[in-house]
C-alpha cells in the first residue's frame, strides 16, 4: 500500500519572503493514487490584512479569517496527517515555498522538496507538450465536471486535482472504492485488486451440432499418441 497526500494552499500573495502568508490548506489522502475520501482542511488567520487582488482569486476577506486559528496552532495536525509520504501539488514549488515559511516561522522542520515532491503542471507538459496545463484547462481536456469552481477553493481544487492527477498517471476506473475491494487473502503487497469492467455481457457459447462432433472425432483418429489417452 502506497500513501501519498495530495494539497492546495490559498495565500494573502505570491511570495512569502515578502510577508504573504497561508490562509488556506486542503490536503487529500491517497492510497494507491485513489482517494480514500480522507482529508484535512483547515482556514487560518494570516496575522496580516490581505489585498484586494488576492481577495478576487480566493474570495477571503481579513473579516472571514480573524477568529481561524493560527498556522502555528494547527501545524502539529497537518503534520500528522501528512506523514512521510509523497506529497502531490498543480505547481508544487509554490505550495511548499509557502507551508515551508509558515512551518519554519512556526520552529518546525522544513519539508524536504526534493523527496517529497511531485508537481502536476511537470507532469502534465512531459505528457501533452506545449499544451496548456492550468487545473482548468486539464479538467476541460478530461472532461472533469467545473461546474462548482467560481473562486479558489483549496479543497474543491484538490478534489479536482486528484481526478485530473489519475488521468494523468495513465487513468483507473472510476467508482471502484477502497474498503470492500481489497482483497487480503494471497495477496502480501496489500495491494487493492480489482475486476476488469468492460460493460459488456459475455455470450454464451453454443454447443456443437452432429456434423461438428463428427467432424472432430474424425480428427482425433489422425493424433498419433494423444495424451489424453496416457495415464
Amino acid at each position: 500500500m502506497t500513501r501519498s497526500i495530495l494539497f492546495d494552499t490559498e495565500t494573502t500573495g505570491l511570495d512569502p519572503d515578502q510577508g504573504d502568508r497561508v490562509i488556506e490548506i486542503a490536503a487529500l489522502e491517497l492510497v494507491n493514487d485513489l482517494y480514500t475520501g480522507q482529508h484535512y482542511h483547515v482556514l487560518i488567520n494570516p496575522e496580516r490584512d490581505i489585498p484586494e487582488e488576492a481577495t478576487r482569486v480566493h474570495g477571503f476577506t481579513l473579516a472571514d479569517l480573524e477568529d481561524k486559528p493560527l498556522f502555528a496552532d494547527v501545524a502539529d495536525d497537518f503534520l500528522a496527517f501528512i506523514g512521510d509520504g509523497k506529497m502531490i501539488a498543480h505547481n508544487a514549488p509554490f505550495d511548499f515555498k509557502f507551508i515551508n515559511a509558515e512551518l519554519k516561522r512556526a520552529g518546525r522542520a522544513e519539508l524536504d522538496y526534493e523527496s517529497r515532491a511531485v508537481d502536476t503542471v511537470i507532469m502534465a507538459r512531459k505528457k501533452y507538450p506545449g499544451m496548456p496545463a492550468s487545473l482548468d484547462a486539464l479538467c476541460r481536456r478530461f472532461g472533469i465536471d467545473l461546474s462548482e469552481r467560481g473562486t479558489h477553493n483549496a479543497l474543491l481544487d484538490c478534489r479536482l486535482l486528484a481526478d485530473v492527477y489519475v488521468e494523468l498517471i495513465g487513468g483507473r476506473q472510476r467508482g471502484l472504492g477502497l474498503g470492500s475491494d481489497r482483497q487480503k487473502e494471497g495477496n502480501s503487497s496489500g495491494k487493492v485488486q480489482r475486476k476488469a469492467v468492460t460493460g459488456r455481457t459475455p455470450r454464451p457459447m453454443a454447443a456443437p451440432d452432429e456434423a461438428t462432433l463428427a467432424r472432430h472425432a474424425v480428427f482425433l483418429e489422425t493424433v498419433s499418441e494423444p495424451i489424453w489417452n496416457k495415464e
